[in-house]
């Protein structure tokens, strides 16, 4: 809602208006400010209580706080009406890297107050050399691109240039490293093979990676040990990045995956984080409280470690992950053929149905395949099935589920999104209780529209930030609103030391959320996901208004986040 003083109508189309100016000697072009918002309750991101201030900003950096009523002048005013306003959330877990290149407004992230992206579970955009860009291409679904770059950086730079709505930052992929220098297959590095993937993430840290991050479960990452992993992340630790990881186990090796995870962290000396913290599967639930109990020792140890979540019970991933890792060794095309052996079929079905196995078997986890949800295929023909349970199709097609799982897969020709219902909920309030624990949704950031609507989605990819503030800060009154703010701003802004982000104080980046407490809340559900969330009025991004009372403004103003590392000129924004 704006309330412009009559002087300053004249300049309404200021810095919140992308594309406007003002002629020499308006108002406008005297103030001393650029936007004034007023009579809102400010929280600056650090958990502090807020404070009844202005916020002016000039430029892209937030200039003052300022005592209500102040007699501040600015091309821009915007009246809060009571309104929370904060720093701009911060997704630590995005796979909004393809959805930004096909749509860079990213709506659905957009609409919650999200204004920095964070990418890099296992794999990264780059670096790629010919044979990967070849395969990314080839299996590419619905959202189809080019891919003109073949560096880390260089993709960030490509998202920026064609213009984007958030910020972006990202950690080098130590899978992406990995395939980059030794291919998908069930290898060890050499130490020659192993110091040029060590190469790899430093030049990926001057191109201002944060760090390395890890997605274990899934093959060719489920092959490397622990020495390879901490050969990456201190090679990133060489420069002050961190690591990440999507751990080898959230399941049965639980909590023997954490302490892989802690030791890393004692290793280079740097910050270490757990990627959506959970305890998967019924007979694991316990192992909850003991995680965050082995976190808490580590960190009185006086280890940087931390966690993120997503407010949800169901993980989403690929109907592959149903599959055991030597099957899918050597990549895609490896294991299509393969399933499509007999033999080896026989061999995969016998240790998709043993609960005994030494990998991280999601179906079996997930209890009952009406637990499995299917959201997203590649084959026109299979569209249908989207929203569909496995148990559902198989009884449809009179297979069993392990053969309607491979099935699916060779018919597909891909790896197939799938929603498995694995947490309890009583874990998810626990996790996000605990102070070290911030958000992430680990999804795309899309809309309902276009492309967009060809496959399903998991209701996390629209509501993950509402459902947090609205649902567990709000309703359940998990924590105070200062805190939940903290969580999505100062607290992720500190662990991977995104400089002059997630603040609101004089020379932070203008990133700024205006939102309504009682109202900010999720829509999203498994049955209709893709439904935006509410309670958003007004969303800067370095100063350039994106959101105008819930209304995307088709401003592109986001910029890349660089890390420690970063070696760039002055154009590169730390």
């Amino acid at each position: 809602m704006y309330r412009l003083t009559p002087v300053l109508l004249a300049s309404a189309c200021a810095l919140a208006l992308a594309g406007c100016s003002t002629t020499p000697g308006s108002t406008a072009a005297s103030a001393p400010y650029d936007l004034l918002i007023r009579n809102g309750l400010v929280y600056d991101g650090t958990g502090a209580p807020p404070q009844r201030v202005d916020v002016a900003v000039r430029g892209d950096r937030i200039a003052a706080l300022l005592p209500p009523g102040s007699a501040a002048v600015a091309g821009t005013t915007l009246d809060a009406q009571g309104r929370a306003v904060s720093p701009g959330f911060i997704n630590t877990l995005s796979w909004a890297t393809e959805s930004l290149i096909v749509d860079g407004r990213g709506m659905s992230d957009t609409r919650q107050g999200i204004t920095l992206e964070i990418f890099g579970e296992g794999w990264s955009m780059g670096p790629v050399n010919a044979r990967m860009k070849a395969d990314a291409l080839k299996q590419q679904g619905d959202l189809r691109y080019d891919m003109p770059w073949t560096s880390f950086g260089g993709y960030l730079e490509f998202l920026e240039q064609r213009g984007i709505t958030p910020n972006v930052a990202s950690f080098v992929g130590a899978t992406t490293v990995r395939i980059h220098e030794l291919g998908e297959d069930d290898v060890t590095p050499t130490p020659a093979q192993l110091a040029g993937m060590q190469d790899v993430v430093r030049a990926a840290m001057r191109e201002g990676a944060l760090g390395v991050g890890s997605s274990l479960i899934y093959p060719p990452a489920t092959f490397a040990d622990t020495t390879e992993l901490v050969a990456l992340a201190q090679a990133a630790a060489e420069s002050g990045g961190g690591y990440v990881s999507h751990m080898r186990s959230e399941a049965d090796r639980f909590l023997e995956a954490l302490d892989e995870t802690i030791a890393i962290a004692r290793a280079t000396g740097q910050r270490a984080g757990v990627y959506h913290l959970k305890a998967a599967g019924e007979k694991n639930w316990p192992k909850m409280a003991q995680a965050i109990a082995r976190i808490d020792e580590a960190r009185a140890e006086g280890l940087q470690v931390s966690a993120d979540m997503y407010a949800y019970t169901a993980g989403g991933t690929g109907l592959t992950a149903s599959l055991p890792p030597w099957v899918q060794a050597g990549g895609h095309d490896a294991m299509i053929a393969r399933l499509r052996d007999p033999a080896i079929r026989a061999r995969v079905l016998a240790d998709m149905r043993n609960p005994d196995v030494d990998w991280e078997n999601l179906r079996l986890l997930a209890g009952a395949d009406d637990r499995l949800l299917l959201l997203d295929f590649h084959n026109p023909a299979l569209k249908p099935l989207s929203g569909r349970s496995l148990a559902d199709v198989a009884r449809e097609r009179g297979t069993s589920p392990e053969d309607t799982a491979i099935d699916l897969i060779i018919e597909d020709d891909s790896r197939i999104g799938t929603a498995y219902f694995l947490m309890s909920e009583d874990n998810v309030e626990l996790g996000l209780k605990q102070p070290w624990v911030s958000l992430g949704s680990d999804a795309e950031s899309s809309a309902p529209e276009g492309v967009f609507l060809k496959s399903s989605t998991h209701p996390r990819a629209y509501g993950n930030v509402a459902r947090f503030l609205g649902h567990y800060v709000r309703d359940r009154g998990l924590m105070p609103l200062e805190e939940g703010i903290h969580r999505l701003t100062g607290l992720p802004a500190a662990n991977w030391k995104l400089e002059q982000r997630g603040c609101l104080q004089p020379g932070c980046y203008a990133d700024i959320v205006v939102f309504d407490p009682a109202t900010i809340i999720d829509h999203a559900t498994y049955d209709a996901p893709q439904q935006f969330a509410s309670g958003v009025g007004d969303v800067f991004v370095n100063g350039v208004q994106v959101l105008r009372d819930g209304a995307h403004t088709g401003a592109t103003p986001g910029r890349v986040v660089r890390g420690p590392g970063w070696q760039g000129g002055a154009a590169g924004t730390p």
